[in-house]
């Protein structure tokens, strides 16, 4: 059914839910539109209200070919509205859940694309705080890229600092996506735009390896690892585009690249990675260490089909729809020290090649048990013969020798 966003906007159809709200098909003045109407429950935040009015100039001011432009800010009795361009294809995640990972090519080209929007935004002041693929769009209509990559844009900016008032979340909490959170947010501090760079070489990262760096199990462990651990080096691709991985996922803000150098440096591997294949690789398994902690929520993600531990969120409010059926933030007390300290320090979770575990996973301790089963067998086995052999040898130069020349037959 048809309703009015405003007096100039009709939405005619949903395209998707999300935890802030829900995205509509809608027609403008100037045609068709994205309209995402916010929940009721923040449309009547007047606090609320009056950022989203604050964050108007910004908002509408931001072109750039690889950024979702907002066109307009609805606020209209309990509607609440962003009026987005209208892109016609997918999302990168429904993307990934199809294909798993990309290749490098396109991979690195469709990130490339993020940082030079991400660029003209950081540029102009705005930080867009919730980079992952859920808010990465890919155009279906435009021409190819490279590595036969759609042209991708960045949506959603403001989404987070709208809903991260100082009344919602104040100073002990965290909005976003545990997967894909700076360490210094993790640890209460600002975010700036560092942590939009932090976010998409996870980003790259998962579109290479199906998987995130720090992400799996519970979110409070996600969290401790993003502050403890060092990303684990992903085989297959090449030393240049690994080391901008690292240094794009450092610890220090400060190290990271601005996204205008990410792009360019993005932008000169493509030659080198035209034709080669996906990786091949295993998501590493979740083990004991994602016990659930005070740092995260009681609930935990539901677990995947497949079995595996589901990557990533929980709902930012209880009963909320995530985006297109995906969970996508988190809200969380902010961990104490000594709690982001209770973790392993050193490197994450390791990628393995495929079919190969983890050292330590439950599958690599079950081959190690039936290893050393067969070797205890094998050892017994080996003492024994090695003991008859003795044994026979003991018994034939105990015996006395005997002379059949001089031998008395026994009388009978």
């Amino acid at each position: 059914m048809a309703r009015k966003i405003g007096s100039r906007y009709t939405a005619h159809q949903i395209l998707g839910r999300g935890s802030a709200g829900t995205v509509w098909l809608g027609e403008g003045p100037d045609g068709p539109v994205a309209v995402k109407l916010l929940r009721e429950d923040l449309a009547s935040d007047e606090e609320l209200v009056g950022r989203f009015v604050q964050e108007r100039t910004a908002l509408l001011g931001l072109e750039h070919p690889h950024v979702v432009s907002v066109r307009d800010l609805v606020v209209d009795g309990n509607d609440l509205a962003l009026v987005m361009d209208l892109v016609r294809g997918t999302d990168l995640r429904t993307r990934l859940e199809r294909d798993r990972r990309l290749a490098p090519e396109a991979a690195v080209a469709i990130v490339a694309d993020i940082a030079e929007g991400l660029a003209a935004a950081h540029a102009a002041g705005v930080v867009h705080r919730d980079v992952k693929p859920e808010n990465v769009l890919l155009d279906m209509q435009g021409p190819l890229g490279p590595g036969g990559s759609h042209r991708a844009l960045l949506t959603d900016f403001g989404i987070a600092k709208l809903i991260d008032t100082p009344k919602r979340t104040r100073a002990t909490k965290i909005i976003g996506t545990p997967d894909y959170l700076a360490p210094e947010i993790v640890e209460g501090l600002p975010p700036r735009a560092s942590v939009d760079i932090y976010a998409l070489a996870t980003v790259l990262y998962e579109l290479l390896a199906g998987f995130t760096p720090f992400g799996g199990g519970h979110p409070g462990a996600v969290l401790r690892r993003h502050v403890t651990e060092s990303v684990a080096p992903l085989p297959g691709i090449p030393d240049e585009l690994w080391q901008l991985i690292v240094q794009c996922l450092a610890k220090a803000p400060a190290s990271r690249l601005r996204a205008s150098e990410l792009a360019a440096r993005l932008r000169e591997q493509l030659p080198m990675l035209a034709g080669m294949p996906p990786l091949d690789v295993d998501e590493p398994d979740t083990e004991e260490e994602d016990e659930p902690t005070e740092a995260a929520p009681a609930t935990s993600a539901p677990a995947a089909p497949s079995g595996r531990v589901r990557r990533g969120s929980v709902p930012l409010v209880p009963g909320a729809k995530p985006d297109s059926n995906r969970d996508t933030h988190t809200s969380m007390r902010v961990p104490a020290p000594d709690e982001l300290a209770g973790g392993a320090h050193g490197t994450a979770r390791v990628p393995r090649a495929a079919g190969t575990p983890r050292p330590g996973s439950a599958r690599n301790r079950s081959v190690t048990r039936r290893r050393r089963i067969t070797l205890g067998v094998a050892a017994v086995a080996l003492v024994a013969a090695v003991g008859a052999g003795t044994w026979a040898a003991t018994s034939g130069e105990d015996a006395p020798p005997q002379d059949t020349k001089n031998s008395t037959p026994a009388t009978p």
